[in-house]
């Protein structure tokens, strides 16, 4: 089994990120509004774009931590549909892939 330890800092340094951006999304969006209307309603429409994003934020970070199980547990680099490794090469570029190459579509 290969030594997925580069990996596994790559995906803690990335949690890391990620859970700083979805804090920083958390915390503007709890903000006070402006007093005027106008720049209410661009705040608003800001608020609602962030929630896009932090959502889009928090599915990464749902797929970095399962990765993490996986390393931890010992299954990580294996394909869920066929079960054979996935390439040391494709799990540099996408760590948390599940498939191999192959099934990846």
């Amino acid at each position: 089994m290969p030594d997925f330890s580069e990996l596994e800092k790559d995906l803690k340094a990335r949690l890391a990120d990620l859970n700083e951006r979805v804090e920083d999304i958390e915390d503007d969006m709890h903000q006070p509004l402006d007093r005027d209307l106008e720049d209410q309603a661009i705040e608003i429409a800001d608020d609602d774009s962030q929630v896009g994003v932090e959502l889009v934020l928090e599915q990464e970070i749902a797929q970095v931590q399962a990765a993490l199980h996986r390393i931890a547990q010992g299954t990580y680099g294996f394909c869920t549909v066929c079960g054979e490794e996935i390439g040391y090469e494709r799990l540099k570029a996408r760590p948390i892939a599940t498939r191999c190459i192959e099934h990846a579509a």
